[in-house]
């Protein structure tokens, strides 16, 4: 890709994820090539922010560049005044983890616009610096279901006993006996029946509903300490000598 169709590109990070797309691209004053893209990200597309295009790689046609979607939105913001000075492209370089050098060439525009710093080195300095990178882990809570509370109810039986007084009614015969000076003529002697009604008590049993407790579920939350573990690569650098004969 030439830095004309850099432009309206779609960006990707290095996990491939869609971090925006490039609006501008900015190239070296003297090689032309292209150094910086200016991508509008954000969900309506109203924040900008720079990224190297060094390093970067199509892919279709969208393009993936070496860096963090979080990292390229936690840029440094620069003015979008057409120009950037030497401080703002070494901020820049120092942030993305790039080597700055003091004999930059100014970038920007190809019509003349806002020029981006470049962030390689020139000349006898470029082999004297390493640039040494190592990933970073960041360690972050994510919220997702893990149990499903229902309360239910049902209908159980269960026997139940409580203890009453009942009453009846029973028969006692009592006999009384008739003196002579008490006597009274009796009636010719005859069949006669006398009959005396009985009663007793039966246990009713009448059943009532009544409320007798309401149940909620609550949600109460608690904090756990997790150790979390993970690798992260980071490079080293080692220093070879060789003498010189």
């Amino acid at each position: 890709m030439d830095h004309t169709q850099y432009e309206g590109t779609t960006v990707l990070d290095n996990q491939g994820n869609k971090v925006g797309k490039i609006s501008e691209v900015y190239v070296d004053d003297q090689t032309q090539a292209p150094q910086w893209g200016l991508i509008h990200t954000g969900l309506f597309g109203t924040k900008q922010t720079f990224v190297p295009l060094v390093g970067a790689t199509p892919e279709g046609d969208q393009l993936r560049v070496p860096y963090e979607k979080s990292q390229i939105n936690d840029a440094p913001r620069m003015e979008a005044d057409g120009e950037l000075s030497i401080e703002d492209e070494e901020e820049l370089a120092r942030y993305y983890g790039l080597g700055v050098s003091t004999e930059q060439s100014s970038t920007g525009l190809v019509t003349g616009g806002r020029p981006v710093p470049t962030t390689g080195a020139t000349g006898a300095e470029s082999d004297a610096s390493i640039t040494r990178s190592e990933e970073q882990m960041r360690v972050g809570a994510m919220r997702r279901p893990s149990e499903l509370v229902r309360l239910r109810k049902t209908v159980v039986t269960e026997p139940v006993s409580e203890t009453i007084p009942l009453q009846r009614e029973e028969v006692r015969v009592e006999r009384e006996p008739i003196t002579e000076g008490g006597a009274v003529p009796g009636a010719e002697i005859s069949e006669q029946v006398h009959e005396v009604t009985l009663s007793r008590e039966e246990p009713v049993v009448e059943k009532t509903t009544v409320p007798v407790e309401r149940v909620r579920v609550e949600k109460d939350v608690t904090t756990e300490e997790r150790e979390v573990t993970g690798e992260v690569r980071k490079e080293q650098i080692e220093v070879d000598r060789e003498p010189q004969r």
